[in-house]
């Protein structure tokens, strides 16, 4: 690849908005957490949110500061930290760059929200639609801040969604009511737990129509842009401000793609990224994919927020399938099938799969989906090794060569 052009990247009006968004958020944690004025819930980024934010809690996600570690490159100097304690390199570095920080009381919110330290947790709350780790993260926080750590245990490799995962999983949130209400200190509510469930499946809705502007020709949306974009549909769903941030943003992008103004210029090829981000590279791959005229623009990352089971008038219940439908707990033939259908409506010239060293969960090349996907779609596939936060994983030379090879693989064909 040449350098004689560098390609500018197109920066959307409606990132200050989601920059103010995520201020006020986290401002407003570490507000309680001095004051003591609200409870803190700590929940994973796929957890029950809406139960929390319907009895009151302000809701903190780690994996979002661990994405944060990870952008800011931070991370590889607190990974070997949370090795020293006895977590293996191999598990997750959202949860040893997280833990790392701390023990050393580090905090990328300092340099961005002059905020000194993590909001203090009142509870934990945890989900393993993820992966267990999640539940080993929350444990050591919760014996650091003597803080009670309740969960949901969650199937995996689900090929069909029955009554059987709903009930299972329906009965797992309503258990937790009981142990909530000692800690929040008062009775659960259920108009205001359904409204939570109201105001999440709106910003789903609104977060699903976000990225399906992608599917325009060109696209005014890349999928680093979405990365950043998706912070209010992780942290902010169940509330009125994350649905007031999409509509803003969803109208920017439907008059982008009026106006065939896409993110990438003269887009030539349109792939699509499965697994995690490399968030220590996330610039440095949209401009390279930029300066190929490659679009990466769609992904199931992203996807990850979109719970359009969600319904208020049966929370419970739409709550587990919502949670349990969810991409990375599927068996690999319903993983496949959800990925064609990607194919076809974003209308696709390629796939990239992110093969993340230390997460395995997230991980979908490695028992043969790319070969099989493949051959029954006859659209191209690269695997690169890399990580989300351990960049030890990754060898920038070998990926930049094979990304570029892919491209011309693509103009091949």
């Amino acid at each position: 690849m040449t350098d004689e052009k560098k390609v500018v990247r197109k920066e959307l009006e409606t990132s200050k908005d989601m920059k103010k968004f995520m201020a006020d958020y986290y401002l407003e944690l570490d507000h309680a957490s001095q004051t003591g004025e609200r409870k803190i819930a700590w929940c994973t980024s796929v957890g029950p949110a809406e139960l929390l934010r319907g009895m009151g809690f302000l809701v903190y996600f780690p994996e979002t500061h661990s994405a944060m570690l990870g952008s800011t490159r931070a991370a590889m100097d607190y990974i070997p930290h949370a090795n020293a304690l006895g977590y293996a390199p191999e598990i997750c570095s959202y949860l040893t760059s997280d833990v790392g920080a701390f023990t050393q009381g580090f905090t990328p919110l300092t340099k961005s929200f002059g905020i000194k330290s993590v909001p203090k947790p009142d509870v934990l709350v945890f989900n393993t639609n993820q992966c267990r780790d999640v539940q080993d993260w929350f444990a050591w926080y919760g014996r650091k801040f003597n803080a009670p750590v309740v969960g949901v245990r969650t199937y995996r490799g689900v090929k069909e969604v029955t009554d059987s995962h709903i009930i299972s999983i329906a009965k797992q949130i309503e258990n937790l009511i009981q142990p909530l209400e000692q800690v929040a200190g008062k009775k659960f509510d259920m108009d205001e737990f359904q409204r939570a469930v109201a105001l999440s499946r709106e910003c789903s809705d609104l977060w699903k129509q976000v990225l399906e502007t992608a599917a325009a020709m060109p696209s005014p949306l890349t999928f680093f842009d979405g990365t950043t974009l998706m912070g209010p549909a992780v942290v902010g769903r169940g509330t009125q401000a994350a649905n007031d941030f999409y509509r803003k943003l969803l109208a920017e992008l439907q008059e982008r793609a009026y106006n065939h103004d896409g993110a990438v210029a003269d887009e030539r090829f349109r792939i699509y990224w499965e697994g995690m981000p490399i968030w220590g590279r996330l610039r440095a791959h949209s401009e390279l994919f930029a300066n190929l005229k490659s679009c990466v623009l769609a992904s199931t990352y992203c996807n990850s927020w979109i719970f359009t089971a969600l319904d208020p008038n049966d929370p419970f219940n739409s709550m587990a399938r919502a949670y349990t439908e969810l991409f990375i707990v599927r068996s690999d033939e319903a993983k496949e099938q959800y990925i064609k259908r990607m194919f076809e409506f974003f209308r696709v010239d390629g796939i990239v799969y992110h093969n993340a060293r230390t997460c395995p969960n997230n991980s979908n090349s490695r028992y043969g989906m790319p070969q099989r996907l493949e051959a029954n779609s006859g659209v191209p596939a690269l695997v690169i090794d890399g990580d989300l936060n351990d960049l030890r994983c990754l060898s920038d030379e070998q990926t930049n060569t094979n990304i570029e090879a892919f491209v011309e693989r693509l103009a091949g064909k």
